[in-house]
């Protein structure tokens, strides 16, 4: 399965590299992509307590905020989430990282809770703005794709969506679903 899942994970980086990439704009420069998210938002997330698992889905909501900085002129940023709900609290920090060499980002998020880093995301910006991200996780020692979709809806909204997939990419099961709202700026 692993071999399967790696053999997977490598064609949708592929297919992911494929979709960013701009026709007739080999050298397109995507480190400002995410530009428009620096500043303060109001968030909404769910989060499916036991991904993968055949029970019935067990959804918690949170409500919070994600404040959003620019760092190394812009080829970097920084996400501080922190919601609180009827099941505690969620922290986290979110390092995105721009390579210039293969015109991706990375996708790092650690929670507050363990400390630790998950494994990243990579990928980018399509030309409707859609950003596109995929790597490997493991959801109770199965080693499983894992797709995050950021998807602007205007200007001061946005709809990240973290998927997984057990199958190699033949199904996705969504697994956080976070909704941003910018909040006006104190003058």
């Amino acid at each position: 399965m692993f071999a399967r899942s790696a053999a997977a994970f490598a064609g949708l980086l592929l297919i992911t590299t494929a979709a960013v990439a701009q026709p007739g704009s080999a050298a397109r420069d995507g480190s400002r992509d995410f530009d428009w998210e620096i500043g303060t938002w109001a968030t909404a997330l769910r989060y499916l307590a036991n991904p993968l698992n055949p029970e019935p889905d067990r959804w918690v909501d949170y409500q919070g905020s994600s404040i959003v900085r620019a760092a190394m002129d812009g080829q970097a940023n920084l996400v501080e989430l922190d919601v609180t709900g009827a099941a505690g609290r969620i922290r986290g920090l979110s390092l995105r990282l721009y390579n210039p060499q293969t015109r991706q980002w990375s996708l790092n998020f650690a929670s507050m809770r363990s400390g630790q880093l998950t494994a990243p995301v990579y990928g980018g910006f399509d030309a409707a703005g859609r950003g596109l991200f995929y790597g490997q996780d493991n959801v109770d020692g199965r080693v499983v794709l894992v797709r995050f979709v950021v998807t602007p809806e205007g200007r001061d909204r946005i709809r990240f969506v973290q998927s997984f997939s057990p199958d190699a990419g033949a199904t996705w099961e969504d697994n956080w679903i976070a909704v941003d709202t910018r909040t006006p700026s104190p003058r």
